[in-house]
């Protein structure tokens, strides 16, 4: 076999820890790749313990001998671009960041630095080390700031949505002249040079916004992680605190499994500076006042309270339209509904629960 075939089956993971990366690199290294990780465990400085990736990494490590773990903060510019030299990938996923907007406004440096710079000396490296190399980005919603909430909408007795009775928000929405939070802002950076580099230099990028990205194993905290975080309430028996538009903000939820089949999907096919919105569409959607009821119906009552004050720049109705990406890669099909994400992460802090009262 040629050093050249090799080469394609080498993937560079950041954010190898997280939720979006961990699910990249067990099913790459289910199907033969070898894949080099970064994380540096930045998400415990962010958000304490309890957002740690530590625990992640280390079942990788124990789990794959195709992947090896690389502790590298990706602001340091050489020793990216040094990474990137030696590893050659044939296949870059960079899913690390800073990912919560409320946290941003206390770490403004912190968070443009890892979020825009950490990009930028990535897609660099790429640049020069491996242009034809297919690079998936982990954008966000965000970089439409509050525009979604400028839409029409009506209110019914458990949501908000789309007055003009859309299916969801295209990849055509402004990103401009709106409120971003600091976070939106250095993603949209990031989200801008990946297509720059992508259109400029004709290199295979995809951006991929997404809506809430969740599953069992998301390190969520409450500035971060929704859907895991109100599960995990609610299994634990903790309080849980709703910020404003009286608990009926809608969001779409996609399972990480279904996004890392995305991402191999584009792998086969990319496009270069291709924007994309994902979520789970408007089959996924739940706003907070029916996941509230649906845990209810798993015999899970949130203890939740209500605070009048909306999060700044929360979404009030944010639903994907997936369109886009079913043309551009109509073998993909989403593989969880919203019934099965839900009863997968109940199972997941119901068999946590067991272990801790065991111990």
């Amino acid at each position: 076999m040629s050093a050249s075939i090799l080469l394609l089956k080498v993937a560079l993971i950041t954010g190898s820890g997280g939720l979006i990366g961990s699910y990249c690199v067990r099913m790459l290294c289910q199907k033969g790749w070898r894949v080099v990780g970064v994380d540096n465990d930045l998400r415990a400085w962010f958000f304490g313990p309890q957002g740690s990736t530590a625990p992640v990494v280390k079942e990788l490590v124990s789990s794959f001998s195709s992947y090896e773990h690389h502790a590298l903060d990706l602001r340091n510019r050489a020793g990216v671009a040094n990474l990137v030299r030696g590893t050659r990938p044939g296949f870059i996923i960079h899913t690390a960041a800073q990912p919560s907007h409320d946290r941003a406004a206390g770490i403004p440096y912190e968070d443009f630095d890892v979020n825009a710079g950490a990009t930028l000396n990535l897609l660099a490296a790429a640049h020069d080390f491996a242009p034809e190399s297919p690079f998936c980005f982990t954008s966000t919603n965000k970089v439409y700031g509050d525009q979604p909430n400028r839409l029409a909408l009506v209110e019914t007795p458990t949501r908000y949505e789309y007055a003009d009775g859309r299916d969801g928000i295209g990849e055509d929405m402004s990103i401009d002249q709106c409120l971003h939070s600091l976070f939106g802002a250095s993603k949209l950076a990031a989200d801008v040079l990946c297509q720059e580099y992508g259109r400029y230099f004709g290199m295979p990028i995809g951006i991929f916004r997404g809506g809430c990205l969740t599953g069992p194993q998301h390190a969520a905290v409450e500035l971060h992680g929704y859907l895991n975080y109100i599960v995990r309430c609610a299994v634990r028996g903790e309080a849980y605190l709703i910020h404003g538009y009286k608990g009926k903000q809608v969001r779409d939820q996609i399972h990480a499994a279904d996004v890392a089949a995305l991402f191999l999907h584009f792998h086969g096919a990319p496009r270069a500076g291709e924007v994309y919105n994902l979520g789970g569409g408007r089959g996924n959607s739940l706003s907070i006042l029916e996941t509230i009821a649906a845990l209810e119906a798993r015999g899970y009552a949130l203890r939740a309270s209500y605070d009048d004050t909306a999060r700044r720049g929360d979404h009030i109705c944010y639903i994907s339209d997936l369109g886009k990406l079913h043309a551009h890669f109509p073998g993909w099909k989403l593989a969880y509904g919203r019934e099965a994400i839900l009863d997968e992460i109940v199972a997941y802090f119901e068999a946590r629960a067991d272990v801790a009262r065991a111990a």
